[in-house]
């Protein structure tokens, strides 16, 4: 891949407790809305609330919660590049795999203001014994991603495609691949995509803070 998220720099470990602990205070009491007349435990972004989570997602825990941020789209399919605005929530309901949701919004060029909705995707991240990490990921567009990864430490995990399907009126995507880190307490990805035109390169980047979790 061409491009990582940024690595923590240097510094006071106490800095870093305090700066999680003020972070915590407004999102430890959050979560995800849910309907409390539906059978079975509720999916929960937040590892406070709800279900304990499955061992098997064990190496993925930094992940779960609501994340919230700007990020940037710049690719040869895409024309112009632009700025958005992304939420991405990362829940569980106590069984060996993450739900996957991100939303996105067009933002214009000077006020940082939403003008349109944008990129729409859902999926599942599936831990599996030998560390492999399936994640399936649908897109709006008519896409649907197969990738396998590992992760690369406890707080990063990479990610390439083994198949990409379409529907006949899908955008034009031949593979892709991801990069998710946990930095300072923000989740930072990197995603390349390649089309039957363009090598694979860099597509979407962002940092998102948590607001649940």
């Amino acid at each position: 891949m061409t491009a990582t998220p940024n690595q923590p720099e240097p510094g006071s470990g106490d800095a870093a407790v305090r700066a999680a602990a003020e972070r915590a205070e407004y999102t430890r009491h959050r979560n995800v809305p849910d309907f409390d007349d539906l059978p079975g435990e509720p999916d929960t972004a937040n590892l406070r609330l709800g279900p304990s989570l499955d061992d098997a997602c064990l190496a993925l825990l930094p992940l779960v919660g609501v994340w919230r941020g700007e990020g940037e789209a710049k690719h040869p399919s895409l024309g112009e590049p632009y700025r958005f605005l992304q939420q991405i929530t990362i829940a569980h309901d106590g069984r060996p795999f993450l739900t996957y949701e991100s939303r996105a919004w067009r933002l214009d060029g000077e006020g940082g203001n939403v003008v349109e909705p944008a990129f729409r995707e859902y999926g599942f991240w599936r831990p599996q014994p030998d560390d492999t990490i399936e994640l399936l990921v649908m897109h709006h567009t008519g896409v649907a991603e197969m990738f396998f990864g590992k992760p690369l430490n406890q707080t990063s995990w990479q990610f390439g495609t083994d198949a990409v399907l379409r529907t006949p009126t899908s955008e034009d995507v031949t593979a892709a691949s991801r990069l998710y880190g946990v930095v300072d307490g923000a989740l930072a990805y990197v995603e390349e995509r390649a089309t039957s035109e363009h090598e694979l390169q860099p597509r979407l980047s962002a940092k998102l803070d948590r607001v649940v979790g």
